[in-house]
C-alpha cells in the first residue's frame, strides 16, 4: 500500500483523537490525552508498531465511507462476494476513560468479518501483556491499561503477540467492539452501552453543527471544517491543537516533520473569529479562557505553543525505532519551537482579547492588566529580530510581519482606551509607538522598486503572511502598496495556483543579505544568533535552517483568497476557494500542505490552521462574519 496522507478520517471525543484508514485500520491514537505517546503508532512505521483493523476477512479498500450528516461518527463500507458490510467509527463523550467504539452491520448477504488488534504502547515500542479477565482481553504495561470486549461476544484468540476475532453478519446483524483505556493502577471503569452511545454521539454532533449560522456556499464544507475545529479542542481546558498528530512530512522523505500536538498562540485571533462568526460562542469564550490562562506570568516568558492545560516544556526529541510516515525522518516528540522568539504572538494575543471584548465575551477582571502587561513588554521588544511566524531554524531577522503585529498590539491598546478611558493606560505612549512601528515597517520593510512589502527589513524575499496587512488594518485594501504586494505574493510564490509560504531555494535554504541578521562582535568570535548557519554564496547566509522542500501550504491561499476579495477581485477570490476546497479528502479534511505536482496532501492532519482558514475565508467572502 501507498500511504496517503488523505486516506485517513478523524474520529475524537473532544480529548484525543484518531486517524481511521480506508482499510478499516485505525493507525494513530493517543491515549488518554492528544500529546499522549501512542498505542496505535503504525501511520509512523508500520502495523508492528500498532494497529486495529476491522474489515471483511481478505477485503483491501473500502468500497465508499462518509461521516454521518454534520457528526464524528464515521461508516465505512464493503461490497464483496459474499455480501455487503458496514464499519462505524465513533469515540463517544467520555465520562471517566476514553472509549474506542465499532460498530459492525450486516447490510446484506452473509460476511465473514475479522478484527485484527496489535496494542504498542509508547510510540509503538511496547508490547504490553495480554490476559483474560471477566470474559474480556486485557493489555497491561507500565502505566497503561487497555479492555477489549465485544457485544454480543465472539471468538477471539491470541497469536503472534496480536489479538485476532472472527465472526459472520448477516443483513440488520451487529456486533460492537469498545476499546477502553484507564490507568493501570485503577479499576476498571463502569461499562457503558456501544449502540446507546452510538445514538446519543449522532445526536450530539448534529446537535452542535445545527447552531452554524453560515448559511452561505459550500456550507457542508464550512460545517465539517467547524466539527474539526470542535474534534480538536482539549475539552476540560478549551485548548484547541493545531493537529492531532506528529512528525507527518512537509516533504515526503524529507526532515520537515513536526510535532503539532500541542496549542499556538498565533491561531488565536483566526481561530476566535472563526467560531465567532459562526455562531460558537461557548467555545469561543473556552478557547479565550485557556489563553489567558496559558499566557499568565512573565511577558517576557510568553511561548509561541503550550501543552494542552498551558504546560510550557514540551522538550522535543526523537524516536529511532519509527521508520516515519513514507521513509520520513525523523519522527519528532515535543516541539523545540517553543524557544523561539516570535514577536508577532503578543499582537495575535492583543488582537484576541480586542475581539472577545468586542464581541461580548464577558471581560474578566484580569484581563486589562494582562494586556497591559503585555504592551509594556512589546513596547521596547519591538525593535528586535525575532525568528517570525513561520519558526524558521536559522538566524534571527527583522520580519515585517512581526512588526505588522506590533503594531496590531498598540492600535487594538489605544482604541481599547479611546473607547473606555476608565481602563487606565498609557495611551500617549502606545500611540506613540503605533505610529513609529507604522513609519518603520512603511520605511524599511517596503520595495518601493517593486512595489510591494518584503519578508524582512531590506530582503527582496516575500511571504505568505504579508497578505495579512489589510485584514489586520495596518493599510487599507486599496492602498496602492498593499495591492501591490498581493501582486507580488501571488507571482512570487505561486505554485500551480497555489501559495508557497516563501521562497526555498533547491537546498531548501531562504537567502538574504548577512547585513539583515542579528550579528554579535566580539575580539574571538563572530555569531549569526546560537544557530549554526552556512554560507550558500559570498554576502547570503541561509535563514530557513533546514535541508529539502515543501509543499504548498493551505492557509495561505486562503488568505490571499480574502486579499483578492478585499481589494475587489471577488470572482477570482471565489475562483480560488472552489479550488481549495475541492483540495479536501473524500470526508472534508484538510491537512497542513499539498503537493499540486503530486496532488497529495502534507504535514499534520487534519490541520487546525487549514480549517480555520476555510471558515473565515468563507465567512469573508459569502457575507457571514458577524464577529465585528
Amino acid at each position: 500500500m501507498d500511504p496517503r496522507i488523505e486516506d485517513y478520517a478523524l474520529i475524537g471525543d473532544e480529548q484525543t483523537a484518531a486517524l481511521v484508514s480506508r482499510y478499516g485500520s485505525i493507525d494513530w491514537l493517543c491515549l488518554p490525552r492528544f500529546d499522549s505517546a501512542a498505542c496505535f503508532a503504525a501511520l509512523l512505521g508500520d502495523e508492528d508498531n500498532g494497529h486495529w483493523r476491522i474489515s471483511p476477512k481478505g477485503a483491501g479498500a473500502c468500497t465508499r465511507r462518509a461521516y454521518r450528516p454534520d457528526t464524528l461518527v464515521l461508516d465505512t463500507e464493503w461490497e464483496t462476494d459474499e455480501g455487503a458490510v458496514r464499519v462505524t467509527d465513533l469515540m463517544p463523550q467520555r465520562d471517566v476513560a476514553p472509549d474506542v467504539v465499532r460498530v459492525i452491520e450486516g447490510l446484506s448477504g452473509r460476511v465473514t468479518v475479522q478484527s485484527q488488534l496489535r496494542l504498542r504502547f509508547d510510540y509503538g515500542s511496547i508490547v504490553p501483556w495480554m490476559r483474560r479477565a471477566e470474559g474480556h482481553r486485557v493489555a497491561v504495561a507500565g502505566p497503561d491499561s487497555v479492555w477489549l470486549r465485544s457485544e454480543p461476544p465472539v471468538r477471539t484468540w491470541g497469536k503472534d503477540f496480536r489479538t485476532y476475532s472472527e465472526f459472520t453478519v448477516e443483513a440488520g446483524q451487529k456486533v460492537a467492539f469498545v476499546l477502553t483505556w484507564h490507568p493501570s493502577h485503577e479499576p476498571r471503569p463502569p461499562l457503558g452501552d456501544p449502540f446507546e452511545a452510538l445514538r446519543s454521539s449522532v445526536e450530539d454532533w448534529q446537535a452542535w453543527a445545527a447552531g452554524c449560522r453560515y448559511d452561505g456556499p459550500h456550507r457542508d464544507a464550512v460545517v465539517r471544517s467547524l466539527i474539526t475545529l470542535k474534534a480538536l479542542t482539549y475539552s476540560p481546558t478549551g485548548g484547541i491543537v493545531a493537529a492531532p498528530t506528529t512528525s507527518l512530512p512537509e516533504e515526503l522523505g524529507g526532515v520537515r516533520n513536526w510535532d503539532y500536538r500541542y496549542c499556538w498562540l498565533r491561531d488565536s485571533t483566526l481561530t476566535l473569529g472563526a467560531l465567532l462568526s459562526a455562531g460558537y460562542h461557548e467555545e469561543a469564550e473556552a478557547w479565550r479562557d485557556w489563553l489567558l490562562r496559558a499566557v499568565a506570568g512573565d511577558p517576557a516568558d510568553l511561548q509561541i505553543m503550550y501543552g494542552l492545560s498551558g504546560e510550557r516544556r514540551l522538550t522535543e526529541f526523537e524516536l529511532p525505532w519509527l521508520s516515519g510516515f513514507a521513509g520520513s525522518t525523523p519522527v519528532r516528540i515535543g516541539n523545540a519551537a517553543v524557544e523561539q522568539l516570535q514577536l508577532d504572538v503578543y499582537g495575535e494575543v492583543i488582537d484576541s482579547l480586542a475581539l472577545s471584548r468586542r464581541s461580548g465575551l464577558p471581560f474578566k477582571p484580569h484581563m486589562w492588566r494582562v494586556w497591559c502587561a503585555l504592551m509594556d513588554f512589546v513596547r521596547t521588544a519591538w525593535r528586535q529580530p525575532d525568528e517570525g511566524i513561520w519558526e524558521v531554524r536559522g538566524p534571527r531577522r527583522h520580519f515585517v510581519y512581526s512588526k505588522v503585529m506590533a503594531w496590531v498590539a498598540a492600535d487594538r491598546a489605544v482604541r481599547a482606551l479611546e473607547s473606555e478611558p476608565a481602563l487606565g493606560g498609557d495611551l500617549e505612549g502606545w500611540r506613540a509607538m503605533r505610529d513609529e512601528v507604522h513609519r518603520e515597517v512603511c520605511e524599511r520593510g517596503f520595495d518601493p522598486e517593486r512595489n510591494t512589502f518584503t519578508q524582512s527589513y531590506g530582503s527582496r524575499e516575500l511571504d505568505a503572511s504579508l497578505l495579512l496587512i489589510p485584514r489586520v488594518g495596518f493599510l487599507p485594501p486599496d492602498d496602492p502598496r498593499v495591492v501591490g504586494t498581493i501582486d507580488a505574493v501571488r507571482a512570487e510564490l505561486d505554485n500551480n495556483g497555489f501559495l508557497r509560504r516563501y521562497d526555498i531555494d533547491p537546498s531548501g535554504a531562504v537567502e538574504v543579505s548577512v547585513d539583515e541578521a542579528e550579528v554579535s562582535v566580539s575580539e574571538t568570535e563572530v555569531s549569526l544568533s546560537e544557530t549554526e548557519v552556512s554560507l550558500s554564496s559570498p554576502g547570503k547566509h541561509v535563514v530557513d535552517g533546514l535541508p529539502g522542500g515543501e509543499g504548498t501550504f493551505l492557509v495561505c491561499s486562503f488568505w490571499l483568497a480574502e486579499a483578492l476579495h478585499a481589494t475587489g477581485r471577488k470572482q477570482e477570490a471565489r475562483e480560488l476557494f472552489d479550488r481549495l476546497v475541492a483540495l479536501t479528502n473524500d470526508v472534508g479534511l484538510l491537512s497542513e500542505e499539498y503537493d499540486p505536482v503530486a496532488g497529495r496532501q502534507l504535514g499534520n492532519f487534519p490541520q487546525a490552521f487549514s480549517h480555520i482558514g476555510l471558515v473565515s475565508t468563507a465567512l469573508a467572502l459569502f457575507g457571514g462574519d458577524r464577529a465585528g
